[in-house]
């Protein structure tokens, strides 16, 4: 039975989606090719979630067996690891990763709340699954979340980080805890994976591949960006008749040409949203030993 010495526990739209590509790529890391499995989040739980899409309730696992399947191919690599940015959010996560696997060493991104929360809001614009403004869909929240909508759409909730990671802290020794902030992963890429190298005990020498590409944009036509990113017919039929090298160029540069101009947040929204965070913010800066003052600056 193999299970992960790791995990990516999030947080969610701070990069941990690169994270992972790059943590994969080490000859001596293996990573789930099934990313996001969230299972530390949901075991024993019935996946029944609510809103415009559920695909939460099967690209999700909640059971033990099937979480054991996704390590299978592990064959002498050092850092096993999984991606599941939900985890850090997630109340039950931390229990169910101590029972589990208490020994596990733990990574973290931390990205402005506000800047977060704006991007989680983004990517579900342009996937097409979020119709109200940013400042709606905030004032909405309490109420999907009762309505059990994904997480997805915890714009606000999923930003204090102080009071999640503090969960962390009362169950894992810190030298299990490794914290990044999302600025220094876009400044040095490299010396931030090297340093994630390091911290998993594999190679730190090793330089990644750092080439992927990021959508920002609203889709000029969401017709043609739901068919060129769901699963339908169309799609299926190209995957037996075009080589797949040269169906993701042609998919690239259509995906491109339909993307229109980048969703901007308010700066009122933005000040609004820093003031909401100001004490978790402050709190946190306090428990990860790390000045923070930068992120409360408003316009």
């Amino acid at each position: 039975m193999v299970l992960p010495n790791f995990l990516i526990i999030g947080a969610a739209k701070a990069g941990t989606t690169s994270l992972y590509y790059y943590l994969r790529q080490h000859p001596q890391i293996f990573m789930s090719s099934w990313k996001e499995p969230k299972f530390f989040s949901l075991e024993g739980e019935e996946l029944n979630f609510q809103g415009p899409t559920r695909t939460i309730n099967v690209n999700s696992i909640n059971n033990l067996d099937d979480y054991l399947k996704l390590f299978e191919s592990v064959r002498d690599e050092v850092a096993i690891g999984e991606a599941s940015p939900v985890y850090l959010y997630s109340p039950k996560a931390p229990l169910n990763i101590k029972k589990h696997i208490p020994e596990a060493k733990l990574i973290v991104v931390l990205r402005h709340p506000a800047e977060r929360a704006f991007s989680s809001f983004a990517h579900l614009i342009r996937a097409g699954y979020e119709t109200l403004s940013f400042e709606q869909a905030l004032e909405e929240e309490s109420k999907r979340i009762k309505e059990k909508w994904a997480p997805l759409w915890y714009y606000k909730g999923k930003g204090f980080y102080a009071q999640q990671l503090e969960r962390y802290f009362e169950l894992f020794d810190r030298e299990q805890i490794k914290i990044y902030l999302y600025e220094e992963l876009v400044k040095d890429s490299v010396a931030l994976v090297q340093d994630a190298y390091k911290f998993l005990g594999v190679d730190d020498s090793f330089v990644p591949d750092l080439t992927r590409m990021n959508v920002s944009g609203v889709p000029k036509s969401r017709f043609l960006h739901s068919l060129l990113t769901r699963d339908n017919q169309l799609k299926t039929l190209a995957k037996v008749v075009i080589p797949k090298s040269f169906r993701y160029g042609i998919s690239t540069k259509i995906k491109k040409k339909n993307l229109g101009s980048k969703p901007v947040m308010s700066v009122e929204t933005r000040n609004q949203l820093t003031e909401f965070y100001r004490e978790d913010i402050l709190r946190l800066q306090e428990i990860i030993n790390q000045d923070l003052t930068h992120w409360l600056v408003t316009s």
